[in-house]
């Protein structure tokens, strides 16, 4: 069983879309890797968004490609200035839970389950990707598993 954090699709800017909406580039990006993912039968029980728009609609995207059971629900704690450990501490990896949400808070969130602190930077996102964590067997340390990007450079 695994998490997965995923930084919402590119989005537009706010002078065209003042929600900031997935940009047509950021929907092609999800659903590559989405349809990636499905293709690596990467099982998710359930996606979980922060509400905004971006969020929201790339969760949409992921669950129209891999049809999470419990479909998506949106939650609060996970805004881009949310406090990250509060949230740890109710992450569980035996759920198969996708969660998508914005930056600084996955980069900060990715720290603390690593190393133990939001001040230490162990990945940097891109829009769209998925990162898989995973316990690392016999021990509460979460490692990374995999990632999926869109882009490799």
């Amino acid at each position: 069983m695994a998490l997965f954090l995923v930084q919402h699709g590119k989005n537009l800017p706010p002078e065209i879309d003042p929600e900031k909406g997935l940009s047509d580039e950021g929907m092609e990006e999800v659903k590559r890797i989405a349809d990636t993912a499905r293709k690596y039968n990467i099982t998710i029980s359930c996606i979980k968004h922060s509400g905004k728009k971006r969020a929201r609609q790339t969760a949409e995207l992921f669950a129209s490609i891999l049809k999470p059971q419990n479909g998506i629900l949106e939650i609060t704690g996970i805004n881009p200035l949310d406090e990250v450990e509060s949230f740890a501490s109710t992450i569980r990896n035996e759920d198969n839970v996708m969660y998508v949400g914005h930056l600084p808070f996955m980069e900060r969130l990715t720290s603390y389950l690593i190393t133990g602190s939001t001040d230490n930077p162990v990945l940097r996102f891109q829009n769209g990707g998925i990162v898989c964590f995973d316990k690392y067997p016999g021990t509460d340390f979460w490692i990374i598993k995999w990632t999926l990007m869109p882009n490799i450079h």
